[in-house]
């Protein structure tokens, strides 16, 4: 065969390599499909029930709505349930939640209520199986420490659980380390990661999910809006598309599993996708 058509072969397939996910098995994906899942539990928008709480997720799970949650370290390790890098936003206090200490967390009180950032086992015991989980692992400078301990305590989960991040290296950890884990990447458009002031070039690559040959992850968790075409045709390679965060049910018509907030939807609705492999 003639040297220049190979070439040009590998150089058209090389995009496709990139961004092609990796295929999840029926009995991954069942659990998931056509649910709809409480972001950060089912807290309310005055954090009366504040989010990522214990409260949250007991009220989800006792409604039928399997529920998102945010993991990240303590300062001495721990596994603790938090979305923001800052204490400011939910405690009131100027630190990190990395730099602080289990004990130090638990007298930090949630938007003023009388609940407490809780540890992930707490919450996979609360939640014992009865709803699935889907476990966000944030992005900071012990990431393979958090994905050590966060595999750990899921190993003898005795639910359904899977796990998602902005991060591709995280997510790519998970892929080499619990196959059988069902495993996503978040994504975001580009304006939106250079409003954070991510640079360009680096938004540029993970907006458009160009770290899937890494990765391979099985869905793909776009924010609700205009999708690349990187990310569309990852779903036709076999993604499953996951919206967050959706405050409508209309969501439900383009993803085949929604991750959502503020409202009350069905708890399971007929998706529209075909991913069966």
């Amino acid at each position: 065969m003639n040297k220049k058509l190979v070439l040009l072969g590998a150089l058209c397939a090389l995009p496709a390599l990139m961004i092609a996910p990796g295929l999840s098995s029926r009995k991954q994906k069942a659990p998931f499909y056509g649910r709809n899942i409480a972001h950060r539990g089912l807290y309310s928008k005055d954090q009366e029930i504040p989010e990522n709480s214990l409260a949250a997720f007991g009220k989800a799970a006792d409604a039928g709505y399997g529920i998102e949650l945010d993991v990240a370290l303590s300062l001495d390790g721990e596994v603790v349930v938090f979305h923001d890098d800052s204490l400011e936003r939910i405690c009131g206090v100027k630190a990190g939640i990395g730099e602080k200490t289990l004990d130090e967390l638990r007298q930090l009180a949630l938007c003023g209520s009388e609940e407490r950032i809780p540890l992930l086992r707490e919450v996979l015991s609360l939640i014992a199986g009865r709803v699935p989980i889907v476990v966000e692992l944030k992005n900071g400078k012990r990431n393979r420490e958090l994905c050590r301990k966060t595999l750990a305590l899921l190993k003898d989960y005795p639910g359904d659980v899977c796990i998602e991040s902005f991060n591709p290296l995280i997510v790519a950890w998970f892929r080499f380390h619990a196959p059988n884990l069902l495993r996503g990447q978040l994504s975001q458009q580009l304006s939106e990661y250079t409003k954070s002031g991510l640079p360009k070039a680096e938004a540029f690559v993970l907006s458009n999910t160009l770290l899937n040959f890494a990765a391979r992850p099985q869905f793909i968790a776009y924010r609700i809006g205009k999708k690349p075409v990187s990310v569309r045709a990852a779903e036709l390679f076999g993604a499953i598309p996951v919206a967050w965060t959706s405050h409508d049910p209309e969501s439900e018509k383009t993803s085949d599993f929604v991750i959502f907030e503020h409202y009350l939807p069905e708890i399971r609705y007929k998706s529209k996708q075909n991913h069966e492999n």
